[in-house]
């Protein structure tokens, strides 16, 4: 600062003179031109307010440097409170989710984020975040459960979110089509276990008939997020949860609903970095 006070100083001086010749060469000019003495002092003034406007944006300049400096570093540090990058693709996530709704959505709680990857190619098709309503007084989550059996605790037992961003330009029906294939997996598994009756198994038919026909013939573009909610229980049975694609539509089962969740789970998942960032999260949770 004090160099700045030194640099207005000599500035001002710099103005004073430039001032004095200005006058000096106006009145010899006067005095060859014949021209009074008194119109010549009257343009000092003119001369002097353009050196007074170069000192005061000299100053806003320096102001404006010294904002433009501190900036950067307040706003990346509000960012990184904010936000999580998946490591795998640089895509950033809310730490906090509010999706706007006609009905009434908590704030869902960021638990875990990471890639899915075509395994046998490689390929990185796209990021995934999981979002859960953490807050969630009837949620009741053990301290001495593993971590697997919390992910599914959270998800039988409360609203959650998965958000699928896309690391490339895809389509919808390329998302459908492995949704699908997604949950035929699970009617095998689930049959495998002896935990898919004949009446579920009937009932479910229709949900997924219906969740078929939900996603259009349209591109999604790299980078365009897609919200997938799961309500949470009502404790209704006439009321099932709904799995509801933001935008695009919703279905109503609480099978199809849980086991769309379930999936990016099981074993390693469909995304083994999102399985293991969300067990890491969950091994102190209690709620």
């Amino acid at each position: 600062m004090s160099h700045f006070v030194k640099s207005l100083a000599s500035l001002r001086v710099w103005s004073t003179r430039i001032s004095a010749h200005a006058t000096t060469r106006q009145l010899a000019t006067a005095s060859a031109s014949h021209i009074p003495r008194s119109r010549v002092l009257k343009l000092n003034p003119v001369v002097l307010w353009g050196a007074a406007s170069v000192l005061g944006v000299a100053y806003a300049l320096h102001q404006t440097n010294k904002v433009h400096l501190e900036a950067p570093q307040a706003v990346q540090q509000q960012l990184d409170e904010e936000i999580e990058i998946d490591p795998g693709t640089s895509i950033a996530f809310p730490k906090t989710l509010q999706i706007p709704s006609k009905f009434p959505l908590p704030k869902f709680s960021l638990v875990g984020v990471g890639t899915r990857t075509v395994s046998f190619i490689g390929i990185k098709v796209y990021s995934v975040g999981f979002y859960a309503d953490l807050n969630d007084p009837k949620l009741n989550v053990p301290l001495a459960a593993t971590p697997e059996e919390k992910i599914e605790h959270i998800i039988r037992n409360t609203a959650c979110v998965i958000r699928i961003v896309p690391t490339r330009n895809t389509s919808y029906t390329h998302l459908r089509d492995g949704f699908v294939r997604a949950l035929t997996g699970r009617i095998q598994l689930e049959k495998s276990r002896g935990a898919l009756t004949p009446e579920i198994e009937f009932a479910i038919q229709s949900p997924l008939r219906k969740l078929k026909t939900l996603f259009p013939n349209a591109a999604l573009t790299k980078g365009t997020p897609l919200d997938i909610l799961i309500t949470a229980p009502s404790g209704d049975q006439k009321q099932p949860r709904r799995l509801v694609f933001r935008d695009l539509g919703s279905i109503e089962s609480d099978w199809v609903s849980e086991q769309f969740l379930l999936t990016y789970f099981e074993g390693n998942g469909i995304s083994p970095p999102l399985k293991k960032a969300t067990a890491e999260r969950l091994k102190s949770f209690e709620k």
